[in-house]
């Protein structure tokens, strides 16, 4: 709860602090779709650029249009106020359990350092994650300060969460087989392809990064040829599409959803779809669908990207990602890919409150293996592999070698970092570009956000999922950091290195220097620059856990 209080005090606190940086200059840009009119800011640390906030790049996903795939924004007359970011979109707050946002949600923000160069600048188009169900690009979590310290423009959108965005139905004449809101997030480049060029980035200079769920997504989106030629390299951080909570099978979920708010009939697609077309939007993200088996199974999100049912016009995936990795166009960019050091932190408040959690792997060790591989094995040949995998974590040393903070390192190696590398093994097999791999272990005592978020003020250290997000996006909860400290220099080598490869593909930079950041080889395929108050080459420290997770798999084609 003190934690609570001081998140909000501060949210206000810098909430006044943001209103002092914008000038008065309200610059207005055409579009072939109507005027925008935006405003001159300054960053925190009193550097100009050009923000657009809330402009449409889709019809509102209403009435008939609720759940289907999005519509191109149709031409506006007269100037569209474009100062503030718009609605978040509609999703059922964590922490207060209020319904919070819209459903009238599809809109960009625009970050130009400068409208007139002599080049078009680079562009970055950040996908924000939060699990599917939450998140939202505003500046209260992604305001484009470090950023606009660079010659580039930062585009972040808004897109569809929980059932509003990952609805599916089998009926291909309801045309709602899933994944509207990876088509919205498609839609949103190519509205960057075409419009970008009038905020002065280049529409052929483009680059996709998104972090945890917004990195699933990105990593999804490049395997979908709905998306070829929309940007030309990519950086996933803290996700991919093979993680296991971006595979949920979606067991007649539509109708149990009816069921939950109120639906009395059959499990008839045409029934449901117009049961819940009707429904007040704000039931269809407040809901507990997963049972105790689908929890006993790991299952993580009801509503998330899924296999569509039949291939549609815009079907982003009609095989699983992973069957999708050898011919995917995206093998002729480049990616930058990582994580942070202890990821599982992401989990400590929920095994603090429910400490059973650890004592139903013990007892059910099976729970801690991959889930692609489960089918393959009879149950004796699974128990059997799950204690050894067990035993290799809780005899490991871990921050604090405690048994609770080696069972959150689990959670590290199930959630993210496995899947991570079989990403990586997956591009030195097939891909043709470089592929950069990053570790974030910069671990300050007060400015690591997410890791307050998620341990309160419990004296936890260690670098936790999302903690990289405190050096890469101002928010309501930052607080400016003197020039001289070892954050700031963090800021600077994180902003250095992700601009740099969205100019040229190539990360290295002065803000690096005098370490030379080297594409991964076969050969080597854990090693990986490691981003602390020193930066190196090394080998993952997590290397000997991921081989033990790859012997798991029979043959290298489960891999990757």
């Amino acid at each position: 709860m003190i934690r609570t209080r001081l998140f909000i005090t501060n949210i206000y606190k810098n909430a006044k602090l943001r209103r002092l940086h914008y000038k008065q200059e309200n610059p207005q840009i055409t579009l072939p779709l109507g005027a925008v009119k935006g405003q001159q800011c300054q960053t925190v640390y009193a550097q100009d650029y050009y923000s657009f906030e809330g402009i449409p790049y889709a019809k509102p996903p209403l009435a008939e249009l609720r759940f289907k795939s999005p519509q191109p924004v149709e031409p506006w007359s007269g100037v569209k106020d474009c100062t503030q970011c718009s609605n978040k979109p509609l999703q059922k707050n964590s922490l207060t359990g209020r319904v919070e946002g819209s459903e009238d949600c599809l809109y960009l923000n625009v970050y130009t350092k400068t409208l007139q160069s002599e080049k078009p600048l680079p562009v970055l188009v950040f996908i924000h994650g939060g699990g599917f169900y939450s998140g939202e690009a505003t500046r209260k979590l992604y305001a484009p300060d470090y950023f606009m310290s660079e010659q580039v423009v930062l585009v972040t959108l808004n897109y569809r969460l929980c059932s509003l965005g990952f609805l599916s139905l089998a009926d291909p004449e309801l045309q709602i087989p899933g994944n509207a809101a990876m088509k919205d997030k498609i839609l949103a480049l190519k509205w960057v392809k075409q419009y970008i060029s009038h905020f002065n980035g280049d529409p052929n200079n483009v680059t996709l990064f998104g972090e945890s769920a917004g990195a699933g997504s990105a990593h999804a989106i490049t395997l979908s040829a709905q998306s070829e030629d929309l940007f030309q390299r990519v950086i996933l951080m803290s996700g991919s599409a093979l993680c296991y909570w971006i595979n949920m099978p979606q067991t007649d979920l539509a109708y149990r959803l009816a069921k939950t708010h109120g639906y009395k009939g059959d499990n008839i697609d045409g029934d449901i779809l117009r049961f819940l077309q009707q429904l007040d939007p704000a039931k269809l993200v407040q809901h507990s669908l997963l049972n105790a088996e689908e929890r006993r199974k790991s299952y993580v999100y009801a509503f998330a990207p899924i296999v569509e049912p039949y291939v549609s016009e815009d079907c982003v995936l009609a095989k699983p990602p992973f069957e999708l990795l050898k011919d995917t166009w995206s093998n002729r960019i480049p990616m930058i890919i990582g994580g942070n050091s202890f990821e599982g932190l992401v989990m400590y408040q929920r095994v603090k409150m429910f400490p059973q959690i650890i004592g139903n792997f013990l007892i059910d060790p099976e729970c801690i293996l991959p889930e692609d591989i489960k089918a393959v094995y009879t149950p004796e040949e699974r128990q059997e592999m799950g204690e050894k995998l067990l035993k290799l974590f809780f005899d490991a040393k871990t921050p604090g070698d405690s048994l609770f903070l080696k069972f959150l390192d689990i959670y590290s190696h199930k959630m993210f970092w496995h899947d991570i590398h079989r990403t990586v093994l997956a591009r030195l097999a097939y891909a043709e570009q470089p592929t950069y791999q990053y570790r974030f272990d910069f671990d300050s005592p007060d400015f690591n956000l997410y890791r307050a978020i998620y341990c309160g003020n419990e004296a936890v250290r260690g670098v936790c999922h999302a903690d990289d997000l405190s050096y890469t996006f101002f928010s309501s909860n930052s607080r400016k950091v003197s020039l001289d400290s070892a954050e700031y220099k963090t800021i600077q080598r994180l902003i250095g290195l992700l601009t740099a490869f969205a100019t040229n593909s190539d990360p290295n930079c002065d803000a690096i220097k005098p370490v030379v950041w080297t594409p991964l080889e076969d050969s080597e395929p854990n090693m990986a620059l490691n981003i602390n108050h020193d930066l190196k080459m090394m080998e993952l420290p997590e290397t000997d856990k991921l081989n033990a997770q790859n012997a798991l798999f029979t043959h290298r084609k489960q891999l990757y």
